[in-house]
């Protein structure tokens, strides 16, 4: 301690010296000693260190001075609260001195101690003592009228203060209002523009009482028609407390908006461009009166009163090619530098787009009046509003994108007339293409920068929005992209823009399109290759890799097609290989050079004649590269599976060492491309490797074949399944290495899907190549052995997915091997057949038989069915189901043998039904529409008969039943479903419905159409008078919503009020029941309620646009008062008042286990609300969510859940930044 104040004593002496260079090296070693955390001042030190800074601020020296300034920072949380005071005292009465300097410096000393003083709990005492004192003495200097630099000084002080603090200053906040509203009418108009931004920081803080006082007294000061000038500045005022204060402008926009409206008609071109700032604040913020608004702006951007557009519009008539000098001239004749319209342009046009960027369910009407609108303006002079404008049609793009994007639309690649009626947006956009190029086709040969910029961000929006749409304009757009590619004066952010749109149009466009301007679109691109930024020589590299898939596409044939590439081929061949040599260039041009040439490779690798073995040879030198190798392996694979048979001998022993050493490597990506590019080379060049060659890449494949990474596996299997075929004699060794992984994955819980099907297979090539010594046989007692022990080891669980697993390896094994089916089938039916047997080996024999049998190769049909209905009259419940799953599997495999017998045993034995419709079920989902089609009206007329079964899940397969067979016939069915509804009883409506949920997939699907025109007749069934009706209805509704929302997005006006009607707790359907001395009470309407507010809540996820949130969120409120099962579905997109009170409940006392596991979980539900809550942008501007945050600060409980929601479930980035939990 001694030292420290030792050597802190003689950097004082120092600093008191009258050479400046020592009082410079002696402050800043004072400031380096106070940014050191271990530093410890004794209270005399303090009080030296302090005064002695504070002298310094008025050195002659101003290097000295800033150094003082800079040492305060770190010294105000080194000393105690009086020295602190000290600084600020002494700071703020310098402030007003008479001295410029000292004013300036004492002003950025007081920033730094603001900037500086703590914000948490522990040193909120200091930071509020501090801030009163500075306050008091701000309020003092912002009224010294004759002194406009301190004005300006305090203004600037007091918003920092505010700005960062001003929770600190809540006893302020009235004073310092009716401080700051009198310097709105200042005649100076720098001090109004600092007292606007100081408004703005109290606002979010204030209470409502002083946010009504501020918005009353600018809108009686308007209502006076002060000065223009004076207008203009509450104006301004009223956009800035807009966007600061939030959802509370809301109560007052009903004054607000008739008043800004009315002053868009005084002619004041600066006063209307703040009006329309105003509007844009209040519609980012609420939801104004949008058609208003809307009318405003579009008569507003047209607003030119110095211009006339005609002359320009007929020029453009008799041509799109104009000489861009008499344009200039043009534009110059009319420039006026005392012309301001183009600002009230220009916000107008800022303010329509907040309205598009804000409202997407109004996305269809607004291309019906602002789109056009927009399009028009394409030919504004003045660029800035020009590039607004193009902004603003770039928004309404993306806007529709986002909302073309939901589930369930229609995917790329379905027909475009189905897309059509699917996205009337997208549609509507269509029609508009040929105009939106006609505009842009002259901006593109402008000599504007910015223009062009706008033009190619435009197009590239649209080409993102409605892949295909440029197609037949291709000609038009072509001399803009070149123009923009080989103009001088061009700068490299424009060649990026052109070049990137260039490669988004070769995307999303067929190659035929391009390949007539090949001659005009190659060199400008080859000679951006040749650049020397490396950013343009980049993008240039993905394009021309691009143009070449143009000149051939992959499939054609040297000779197919009319368009000849061999003209082109040297010209990017030579620029892409001199890239490719480069080892001294960017990492990104070095990857995209090798993929580049990859593609040239391999779709012109018979025109690069004697150049190819030496592309080949340098691409094995990137491959040892460890920069380089990934972009490498992956120019391989595309080589390799090239259809030109590109000659690799030259490279593929030492090719194939090197990948063999990348499966080591610990890099996820290298390993995945690796296998897919040795299954590439395995699979076309099989005639080139030697079995040897490929020994130690078999060596490292047992350890990838595993069920920690099933890709990986699954593209390891792949891979072996490539040399079981290709190279037969380099899988002898295969038994004792890689096999045994391979049958681990068969017997392991996660194997489904693409991994199964890879090593069905690899089986199948295996069992084929007879290579191995395991044979058929081997081969089948591997794979159902653990099955047969598992009586004697309970240790081993068998899962039930392994079950199917391996019934398919059999039945895979079995189609290859066709000699040994008999003798496997009987083997299998004497094991269901022996009571003996374990029950997991007749589990697994059914199942086997059933997937025989789905491959047709079972035969002995009437002695299979007696082993099928013996077991399933079992006692044992897995051999029941398992002898239901194979019953229908072995119909999908033989139809007309075994449907009709399926049917009449469904008939005959009521008892067992249930397992025998989970039988129909399979054959009906896995047969194709064409095998069924002969069988409908009889599979019709059973389940017609079941639909009214008294058991629930009998009636809800038979529902399913019904759904996925309409899906076969559905222009005959749907009819017959909806002349069921309405004459059927409550059971056979309830079945209805629940069958029109089955024909809701997820896929665009035939029924589509007919369901649209249908679905507003099943969904009147949420006005069943029965219960159980409107329940199934609501589900289906959900179900709709989810899959396939474009089926009901229009029936929203007429379903909502049913489904909100839902929601509401009903008294009639309570009830209690009596069990012996206790009564419980029993809520009928329970789970309609839930399944209401679930499908509440996919609305929110798919249909948010055709939503009114407020009434929305007036039900969710309700949820939140209902019960526990219900609250945990509404905690996930509650955003309402109630929420943060349901955090507090407490269970009572004496309550079981289970109340308090239930009152927990509600709680952790509440808490993510309230995390996805404190997540929203800016949401530290609402005062009830900073004064709830500091609730759960202070609360030691929930502070510990929202910590454990935040680590342990991530609640997103943005609650830890605006909450502080200590």
């Amino acid at each position: 301690m001694s030292n420290v104040s030792y050597y802190i004593s003689n950097l004082l002496e120092k600093m008191t010296s009258t050479d400046k260079d020592f009082r410079f090296m002696a402050t800043n070693d004072l400031m380096l000693e106070l940014q050191k955390d271990s530093i410890k001042l004794d209270e005399d030190s303090e009080r030296k260190v302090v005064t002695m800074l504070l002298k310094l601020l008025e050195d002659k020296n101003g290097e000295v001075q800033n150094l003082a300034v800079k040492c305060l920072a770190p010294l105000v949380s080194k000393v105690k609260e009086p020295q602190v005071e000290t600084m600020v005292d002494t700071l703020c009465s310098n402030m007003m001195s008479d001295k410029e300097l000292l004013r300036d410096i004492s002003s950025m000393g007081l920033k730094t101690v603001i900037a500086e003083l703590p914000l948490s709990s522990s040193g909120l005492s200091l930071t509020v003592s501090v801030c009163k004192k500075i306050t008091s003495q701000l309020i003092g200097a912002m009224g010294k009228q004759e002194d406009v630099s301190v004005q300006l000084e305090a203004l600037d002080i007091l918003s920092d203060m505010l700005g960062r603090l001003s929770g600190a200053l809540v006893s302020f906040h009235s004073s310092l209002l009716s401080s700051l509203l009198p310097q709105l009418t200042s005649p100076r108009m720098a001090v109004r523009k600092r007292s606007i931004l100081a408004l703005g920081h109290l606002v979010p803080c204030c209470s409502p009482a002083l946010f009504s006082q501020l918005t009353e007294h600018l809108l009686t000061e308007l209502a006076k028609g002060p000065p223009t000038s004076v207008t203009r500045t509450y104006i301004q005022c009223l956009a800035t407390i807009s966007r600061q204060g939030g959802h509370r402008v809301g109560e007052h926009l009903e004054k607000l908006i008739p008043m800004v409206v009315k002053f868009t008609g005084v002619e004041d071109d600066e006063l209307r461009e703040y009006c329309f700032q105003a509007f844009e604040a209040f519609i980012r913020r609420c939801p104004p009166h949008v058609a208003t608004v809307t009318q405003l702006c579009l008569k507003f951007m047209t607003f030119d009163p110095n211009y006339n557009y005609d002359d320009e519009e007929q020029q453009e008539e008799d041509s799109m090619d104009v000489e861009e000098g008499l344009d200039e001239e043009s534009d110059d004749e009319y420039s006026d530098d005392d012309d301001m319209s183009w600002k009230v342009r220009r916000s107008s046009i800022k303010c329509l787009e907040a309205l598009i960027h804000t409202r997407r369910d109004l996305l269809l009407s607004f291309y019906s009046s602002i789109c056009p609108a927009l399009l028009a303006r394409f030919k504004e002079r003045e660029e800035n509003v020009r590039a607004d404008v193009f902004a603003a049609f770039s928004t309404l793009l993306r806007q529709t994108r986002v909302g073309s994007s939901h589930h369930g639309n229609i995917k790329a690649g379905s027909d475009s007339a189905l897309s059509r009626e699917e996205e009337p947006a997208v549609a509507m956009l269509e029609t508009q293409v040929p105009v939106i190029v006609k505009t842009l086709h002259r901006q593109l040969k402008e000599k504007s920068i910015k223009s062009r910029q706008g033009c190619f961000c435009l197009l590239t929006e649209l080409s993102h929005t409605v892949p295909g749409a440029l197609e037949q304009h291709i000609p038009a757009l072509i001399p803009g992209i070149v123009f923009s590619l080989t103009d001088k004066s061009t700068s490299s952010n424009m060649r990026i823009d052109a070049l990137s749109f260039f490669h988004v149009l070769l995307l999303s466009h067929p190659p035929q399109a391009f390949q007539p301007h090949m001659q005009v679109l190659l060199p400008p691109v080859v000679a951006c290759v040749e650049d020397t930024f490396y950013k343009i020589t980049s993008e240039a590299l993905l394009v021309a890799q691009q143009l070449v898939r143009v000149m051939r596409p992959q499939g054609q044939s040297a000779t197919a097609g009319r368009f000849d590439p061999k003209p082109f081929v040297k010209e990017v061949f030579s620029a892409t290989l001199k890239r490719l040599k480069a080892t001294d260039i960017d990492q990104e041009v070095k990857e995209r050079a090798i993929s580049c040439m990859g593609h040239m490779v391999c779709h012109l690798g018979d025109h690069l004649g004697a150049e190819l073995q030496g592309v080949l040879a340098i691409f094995l030198e990137r491959l040892k590269n460890e920069i380089t190798r990934l972009t490498a392996v992956r120019t391989i694979t595309l080589i390799s599976a090239s259809p030109l048979k590109i000659n690799l001998s030259s490279i593929l022993p030492e090719t194939l060492s090197v990948l063999g050493s990348f499966l080591r490597k610990n890099q996820r990506a290298l390993k995945l491309g690796t296998l897919a590019c040795l299954t590439a080379l395995v699979t076309h060049h099989a005639g080139s490797i030697k079995p040897a060659a490929l020994e130690p890449i078999l060596s490292e494949l047992p350890a990838l074949v595993d069920e920690g990474d099933m890709h990986v596996s699954q593209v390891s299997v792949t891979l072996l399944t490539c040399m079981a075929k290709w190279c037969p004699s380099s899988l002898a060794k295969i038994s004792s290495s890689v096999l045994p992984g391979v049958f681990r994955l068969v017997h392991s819980p996660l194997l489904q899907g693409a991994a199964l099907a890879a090593i069905l297979d690899f089986l199948q090539a295996l069992v084929l190549s007879k290579t191995s010594n395991l044979g058929y046989s081997q081969l089948l007692k591997s794979l159902t052995d653990p099955f047969h022990r598992s009586q004697s080891s309970d240790s081993t669980i068998i899962h039930r997915q392994s079950y199917q697993s391996v019934a398919r390896c059999v039945a895979a094994l079995s189609a290859s091997c066709s000699k040994e089916t008999p003798a496997t089938v009987a083997g299998l039916m004497q094991e269901v057949k022996n009571p003996g047997s374990p029950e997991s080996a007749r589990v697994l024999a059914l199942l086997c038989l059933g997937e025989l049998g789905r491959s047709g190769s079972l035969g002995r049909s009437k002695e299979v069915q007696g082993v099928i209905l013996e077991a399933i009259s079992s006692t044992n419940e897995e051999v029941k189901t398992a002898a239901s799953c194979a019953l229908g599997s072995m119909a999908v495999g033989s139809l007309d043998e075994y449907l009709p017998f399926l049917l009449k045993e469904i008939s005959a034995q009521p008892r067992r039904q249930y397992l025998l419709l989970h039988s129909l079920k399979e054959v009906i989902s896995a047969c194709p529409a064409s095998s069924l089609s002969a069988h409908v009206e009889s599979i019709w007329a059973l389940l017609f008969d079941n639909c009214e079964c008294q058991e629930e899940g009998t009636r809800n397969l038979v529902a399913e039943c019904l759904g996925k067979l309409t899906l076969v016939n559905a222009a005959q069915l749907l009819p017959r479903l909806k002349q069921l509804l309405r004459a059927g009883s409550p059971l056979a409506r309830s079945t209805v419905v629940t069958a029109i949920k089955f024909t809701i997939v997820d896929q665009p699907a035939p029924i589509d159409s007919l369901l649209k025109e249908s679905i507003g007749d099943f969904l009147k069934t949420l006005q069943d008078e029965d219960i159980n009706v409107r329940r199934v209805a609501l589900v289906m509704f959900n179900s709709a919503a989810h899959n396939k929302p474009s089926l009901i997005r229009g029936l929203l006006a007429t379903v909502l009020p049913h489904l909100y009607k839902e929601t509401q707790i009903r008294k009639d359907l309570i009830r209690e029941v009596e069990m012996g001395p206790f009564k419980h009470t029993v809520d009928d309407g329970l789970d309609v309620r839930k399944a209401a507010f679930e499908c509440m809540y996919t609305l929110l996820d798919s249909c948010l646009e055709g939503l009114n949130v407020l009434q929305f969120l007036d039900h969710v409120e309700e949820g939140l008062k209902d019960h526990y099962d219900i609250r945990r579905v509404m905690l996930v997109p509650a955003h309402c008042p109630e929420s943060p009170p349901s955090l507090l409940l407490q269970v009572k006392a004496g309550s079981v286990k289970q109340e308090f596991e239930k009152q927990e979980e509600l709680r952790r539900s509440a808490m993510r609300a309230v995390a996805a809550l404190l997540a929203v942008p800016e949401v530290e501007r609402s005062p009830s969510m900073t004064d709830f945050a500091d609730q759960i600060r202070t609360n030691a409980d929930m502070a510990s859940i929202y910590q454990s929601i935040q680590g342990g479930e991530g609640g997103g980035s943005g609650p830890a930044e605006s909450m502080d939990i200590s």
